[in-house]
């Protein structure tokens, strides 16, 4: 299934913002993760409902304001704000709806624990489902979305993607 069309030049924005991000980028929180939570939230948003926009936005901005690969309080609300200065020269074409949906979700990412919002519990589950980056098995009770609870009673995501068309050229 291809990747559905976005109201923004995706490739550009992940560029600025990898460009603006204060960690060393193969960090275990830098661009190969956002990357894996894209991939697992447009998964996830085939069975969940969730809008595929808010998904692929969250997974750029969640931790792209983050200080450090430890405990970095306050990183999540630093990404909406983030994304909030970027709004009207790079989001301007999304709806007051979804920009509420991305705020709220990279905000409350770290510390929300279940949602019952289809886009905000995608976005949620699309990070705790790569957990496997810092050796953490990801957990079906932690998982909002019956899909991600599946796979992480599985014990991994790799059998339930079917191809990489949700990869970034």
């Amino acid at each position: 299934m291809p990747s559905p069309a976005l109201p923004f030049e995706e490739t550009l924005l992940w560029q600025h913002i990898a460009s603006q991000y204060q960690g060393r980028l193969e960090s275990i929180h830098g661009p190969a993760h956002w990357k894996r939570v894209r991939r697992n939230g447009l998964l996830l948003a085939t069975k969940t409902g969730a809008d595929p926009v808010v998904v692929r936005l969250f997974s750029v901005f969640h931790d792209s304001r983050r200080t450090n690969d430890g405990w970095d309080h306050g990183h999540g609300g630093r990404g909406a704000e983030f994304a909030t200065q970027l709004r009207k020269e790079w989001l301007g074409n999304i709806s007051d709806d979804q920009f509420e949906l991305l705020h709220y979700a990279c905000t409350w990412h770290t510390d929300g624990h279940h949602h019952h919002d289809p886009t905000i519990g995608t976005c949620w589950d699309a990070d705790r489902l790569d957990l496997g980056r810092v050796s953490i098995i990801p957990s079906a009770e932690f998982m909002s979305t019956a899909f991600a609870k599946e796979m992480a009673a599985a014990g991994s995501i790799q059998p339930y993607l079917p191809h990489d068309d949700w990869e970034m050229s």
